[in-house]
């Protein structure tokens, strides 16, 4: 409950100061620079992390394309398997009728 309280009044105090600064013109000077810097930063990092999205989402793209493929080339392999299997079962029921 200590913490609770000196947070609160941190904030509380912080909001103070920036009011006082904000009085004074190379106060206001000063928060215009602090507020640009911070927008260039929020900028930034949007900026990265569409790019990481963008980069994101092409992999999962490709990993989309690979198990297409892969599916069907299963599907290919198990439908080989099973024509080979009914031919040696028509090859077999053949040889019996002989």
């Amino acid at each position: 409950m200590k913490n609770v309280l000196w947070f609160l009044l941190g904030i509380a105090g912080g909001f103070v100061v920036a009011h006082l600064v904000n009085k004074d013109p190379r106060g206001q000077e000063l928060l215009s620079e602090v507020d640009l810097r911070i927008s260039e930063f929020t900028d930034r990092m949007a900026d990265a992390y569409r790019e990481q999205e963008a980069k994101i989402d092409g992999i999962v793209a490709d990993a989309k394309d690979v198990a297409a493929d892969v599916a069907g080339d299963v599907k290919d392999a198990a439908s080989d398997l099973v024509d080979g299997v009914a031919a040696a079962g028509r090859s077999a029921a053949a040889k019996l009728d002989d």
